[in-house]
């Protein structure tokens, strides 16, 4: 049937003639190849009609409208499954959408507490120098608010411009005040005005120490200024040879770590006080001045002896 045209035109006079004919059917042809694999309608043809859908066919026991929820919800649950395999497999690497990664840390440490290596560090660390004397280094510490500082002889030996690097990293002129070289002792003096900031230490009893005790040894190893270590007291009363005319001394034997440089900083207990001043280590050779475990300091109670002299 061909498609629908329209109503032609009816005059006053029109007489109906007799329907037409239908027309001859063309002759059969022989069915020619596509020129393409889909038909192609043009422009000027009516739309065609859109073909009828076809109901799927209705399995056993189920209705079609039941059936077409079935399949709606059966289509739902697998985009969400699938989604939530995608997200489960994406989701680690792909942080720009997520929000800020957190990492479990502890908490603060609480303050040191009295009695600690920490807190005695922090107590002496304010009054301990590093001495310039020529090319030669070492270190100090400071026992009142005078300007007084104790280190060891062979630092300042033959000096005649000697220098205090502060805490605080100030550098600083200092005299040479008195040198006792039989007991490598010196005292030097700041002026009160340039010490700003260097506290005084306190200085404890050597005779109350036992083996075994902490300790630690303060000072600038190597240049290094401010560097602490921590050991025992290995001996309070060994027999060692320093000074100028090298007899035997009693001292402080300990394990904290002292090297060239410490020379003349102080050797403090657990409580920050000062019970000696480091002076010496055990070598095994010229070649091997390093710390090896064997340090020494001259005990306070024979320092504070010696000191009192230089000073008056």
């Amino acid at each position: 049937m061909t498609p629908h045209l329209g109503t032609p035109f009816r005059g006053p006079d029109y007489i109906p003639g007799p329907p037409p004919s239908a027309p001859p059917e063309p002759p059969a042809k022989a069915p020619q190849p596509a020129a393409f694999p889909f038909s192609v309608t043009p422009a000027s043809a009516a739309p065609l009609a859109p073909p009828s859908p076809v109901a799927p066919a209705p399995q056993a026991g189920v209705t079609g409208p039941k059936r077409h929820v079935g399949l709606v919800l059966g289509t739902l649950a697998l985009s969400l499954v699938t989604g939530g395999l995608a997200g489960a497999v994406t989701g680690g690497w792909d942080r720009g959408t997520t929000g800020p990664v957190e990492l479990p840390q502890a908490a603060a440490p609480p303050a040191a507490a009295q009695g600690s290596i920490s807190a005695a560090a922090a107590s002496v660390l304010p009054g301990v120098v590093s001495v310039r004397a020529g090319r030669a280094t070492g270190s100090g510490f400071a026992i009142d608010q005078d300007g007084h500082v104790v280190t060891n002889a062979h630092v300042v030996e033959g000096a005649s411009d000697v220098s205090l690097v502060l805490p605080n990293g100030r550098r600083v002129d200092a005299e040479v005040l008195g040198v006792d070289a039989n007991n490598d002792l010196a005292v030097l003096r700041v002026a009160p005005s340039q010490a700003e900031g260097l506290r005084a230490l306190t200085l404890g009893r050597s005779a109350q120490l036992r083996v075994g005790d902490p300790v630690l040894a303060v000072g600038s190893p190597l240049g290094l200024e401010g560097t602490v270590t921590a050991g025992i007291v290995s001996a309070v009363d060994r027999q060692a040879r320093f000074g100028d005319n090298n007899t035997r001394q009693t001292a402080i034997q300990t394990d904290a770590a002292i090297n060239p440089g410490n020379s003349g900083g102080p050797l403090v207990n657990a409580a920050g006080q000062v019970v000696g001043v480091n002076t010496a280590i055990a070598t095994l050779g010229a070649s091997r001045s390093g710390n090896i475990g064997i340090g020494f300091a001259i005990p306070v109670d024979r320092m504070t002896t010696i000191v009192r002299t230089l000073i008056d």
